[in-house]
């Protein structure tokens, strides 16, 4: 009896369709290896590739959302504004400006300010002139929440109320100004010779 082939003429065709994929395979990955060249360009392709989709995956992260700290109302020495530097364990950043501390926490970009006078530095462009010391400057402001003052040397601190209004800086500030403008008019005035 003759044996009978297992093969049809519909396997032939796939197996010969297998072995001329397989021989395209092998002569292409043959002519990227016999060239330095092809190498180069297949490496550089790699690359690009890589960094595409590592883009496109990194571009998918959720962002993170920004917590909102509780608003501070009270005035700072020179002292304890350096500790507002967002190292603290609320991150929290003050700068001072123009004897005014503002709170700029939130998007962190002045962090080379923080704890500290920003006057001098922002008004001149430069962060030579930065002192760790009260700066009396009188021009710059309204940008950010308004937290309290810079305190001179021996000045009283304000107590602010969770009530007050925008138009409380202001008011705080007049009144600092005449009292200021008070005590720099007493001690100006002559003593007689019973003082």
């Amino acid at each position: 009896m003759a044996e009978k082939s297992d093969s049809t003429p519909g396997s032939t065709s796939a197996t010969t369709g297998q072995q001329n994929n397989s021989l395209f395979l092998t002569s292409f990955v043959e002519e990227i290896v016999r060239s330095p060249v092809n190498l180069v360009l297949v490496g550089i392709i790699a690359l690009l590739v890589y960094k595409i989709v590592k883009s496109k995956i990194k571009s998918e992260e959720p962002l993170k959302e920004i917590k909102r700290l509780p608003k501070l109302h009270r005035d700072f020495t020179v002292e304890e504004l350096k500790k507002y530097d967002g190292n603290g364990s609320d991150g929290r950043i003050l700068v001072a400006l123009n004897g005014s501390v503002y709170d700029v926490t939130r998007g962190a970009p002045y962090a080379v300010f923080a704890g500290r006078d920003a006057s001098r530095g922002l008004a001149t462009f430069t962060l030579e002139s930065i002192k760790d010391e009260y700066d009396d400057l009188s021009d710059l402001e309204k940008r950010y929440d308004y937290v309290g003052k810079l305190l001179k040397p021996g000045e009283a601190p304000t107590n602010y109320s969770d009530e007050e209004d925008e138009g409380s800086q202001q008011e705080t500030e007049n009144k600092s100004d005449q009292q200021n403008t008070k005590s720099d008019i007493c001690e100006n005035v002559p003593k007689s010779k019973d003082d």
